[in-house]
């Protein structure tokens, strides 16, 4: 039986990283979470990575400030994958990712192609969301993002590291349930805002099911170097089918349905604070220019539910039943 990658996942306390964590265990790869120094004031993220480690992960003790620390880190596993969030943030915690670069690129660190070998060193950087070589035309300041996640591909490409990079598209949470509503998670009761005709077709993941894809890339040569998308055909919908389901699954029909159009949507982004024009910039793009869907998967790019047909993903409308 073919030896699995020993993984280590950078940010593994985060929203999608302790995902990330509990699928490479399931999935049987030996897995190492880094522990960073200030993590020990934090009892609840303190607490999560001893229960990983009571689940058979080994925590790795450094700080991506301490260069050395963070290459023998490395040294001990084949794959990286950084969990790191950068949303909404002024702070471009996703730059940080660079000094993983540096000590990949420590000389003895990388596997490269050409080597005879299975295993082989891999690097998947946080991206998790939109792909972010096609939003070089997105909003200021939500632009911000997506410009640091490119900076780091080519530095990743640069160095010669191989790399898979996954593209989520809309985490069920922030999405589903709230019907697609910004500055709230619940759904809507009686009243919910429709983007433009509510006709533009978004992509809905699990996050379970993002971290479950996602290890199943790391030691799949066909994602090698490539973009995975991942996109559920149930999970393909308009903001009108979500509304739809809800109110299916619910059994009662919202009364207020207010189309808005583009200007309207546009229009308060520059009163609003740091973290609400982003998001207003990201919706606009998601819901009204149909970046998720307006563009074919290219030969730089895999599908992963085509990939990994055995995965059962989670259904929208399944999803959502535990708001009912």
């Amino acid at each position: 039986m073919e030896e699995k990658s020993r993984v280590l996942v950078v940010s593994g306390t985060g929203y999608i990283g302790r995902r990330i964590v509990r699928a490479s265990l399931a999935q049987g790869h030996p897995t190492f979470v880094l522990m960073r120094p200030e993590i020990g004031l934090d009892v609840d993220k303190l607490q999560m990575l001893l229960s990983f480690k009571a689940q058979g992960a080994r925590l790795l003790e450094a700080s991506l400030d301490d260069h050395a620390g963070l290459v023998a880190a490395v040294k001990q596993v084949d794959v990286v994958i950084s969990a790191m969030s950068g949303a909404h943030m002024r702070s471009h915690n996703l730059l940080l990712q660079h000094k993983i670069v540096e000590a990949i690129k420590e000389p003895g660190n990388i596997k490269l192609l050409l080597n005879t070998i299975f295993r082989m060193q891999r690097f998947l950087p946080s991206e998790f969301g939109m792909d972010p070589s096609r939003m070089t035309h997105a909003l200021e300041p939500g632009r911000v993002t997506f410009d640091e996640k490119m900076e780091l591909r080519r530095a990743i490409e640069e160095s010669n590291i191989p790399h898979t990079y996954i593209s989520a598209n809309c985490f069920a949470a922030y999405f589903g349930p709230n019907l697609c509503q910004m500055r709230t998670l619940l759904p809507p009761k009686e009243r919910v805002l429709v983007y433009g005709d509510g006709n533009v077709k978004a992509i809905f993941v699990d996050e379970d099911d993002v971290a479950a894809y996602t290890i199943k890339c790391i030691d799949d040569p066909r994602t090698m170097n490539k973009t995975i998308y991942l996109r559920p055909p149930d999970n393909i919908l308009t903001q009108n089918e979500v509304i739809e389901k809800w109110e299916k699954l619910s059994g009662k029909v919202l009364s207020e349905k207010i189309h808005i159009t583009a200007e309207e949507f546009l229009a308060p982004m520059k009163d609003l604070d740091f973290p609400n024009q982003v998001g207003v910039g990201h919706f606009y793009h998601i819901f009204y220019e149909g970046c998720l869907t307006n563009f074919e998967i290219g030969d730089d790019g895999a599908e992963a539910t085509l990939l990994y047909p055995e995965v059962q993903y989670t259904r929208l409308d399944e999803y959502m039943k535990q708001y009912l």
